[in-house]
């Protein structure tokens, strides 16, 4: 992380507390199921990943600094880091983008333009790691946002036992033939809320 777009320097954190999303524990609600329905836009894959990039980062604080940036774009050009875009009439509404390491995803950052733009990111990503086969999706920290969506915290011992067995599986972001619907997503969410409930 750094302290600002222009900040020189990275610095690495490890929370206490991790969190993560459990790959069968989404939560999706009744009103963004509506929203993804609707299918009033458009959902794409690492279309434009430096504009999610820029999409995340454009706020007043932000610890995506020029330098990380390049980073994560290399990590994008060399297969590791991927986007998933919510497009509307030919604009970025909405995204998110993280890196893929074994059976691991570490989630990265979202940014929203539109109301729900950045759960419906969310809620594709989830659907796309369960087919791909993924065993952890790491959140870093819980906020607000990310718990009302199944987030939870677990402790560093609990994380680091996740994420060993995690780096050491296999799990591909591009599962072939992979062309699901809208209502297939909300089909397999669904199924999760039904039994949490």
């Amino acid at each position: 992380m750094a302290d600002g777009r222009d900040d020189p320097d990275i610095h690495w954190v490890e929370p206490k507390l991790r969190g993560i999303i459990p790959l069968d524990g989404f939560h999706l609600s009744r009103s963004l199921e509506r929203s993804m329905l609707r299918q009033d836009y458009e959902l794409r894959v690492d279309h434009d990943f430096r504009a999610v990039l820029h999409g995340c980062a454009d706020r007043p604080e932000t610890w995506i600094s020029r330098n990380i940036e390049d980073l994560y774009v290399g990590l994008h050009d060399l297969g590791h880091a991927h986007s998933v875009e919510v497009w509307s009439e030919g604009a970025l509404i909405g995204g998110t983008y993280g890196v893929a390491l074994g059976a691991g995803y570490f989630g990265e950052s979202m940014f929203s333009r539109r109301t729900d733009a950045s759960k419906i990111a969310l809620a594709w990503l989830v659907h796309r790691l369960n087919a791909g086969g993924f065993q952890l999706f790491d959140t870093q920290f819980l906020t607000s946002h990310l718990a009302s969506l199944g987030g939870q915290e677990i402790s560093r011992k609990a994380y680091q036992a996740q994420l060993a067995q995690a780096v050491e599986g296999r799990a591909t972001f591009h599962p072939a033939g992979y062309a699901p619907t809208a209502m297939d997503v909300v089909q397999l969410l669904s199924h999760f809320r039904t039994q949490t409930s």
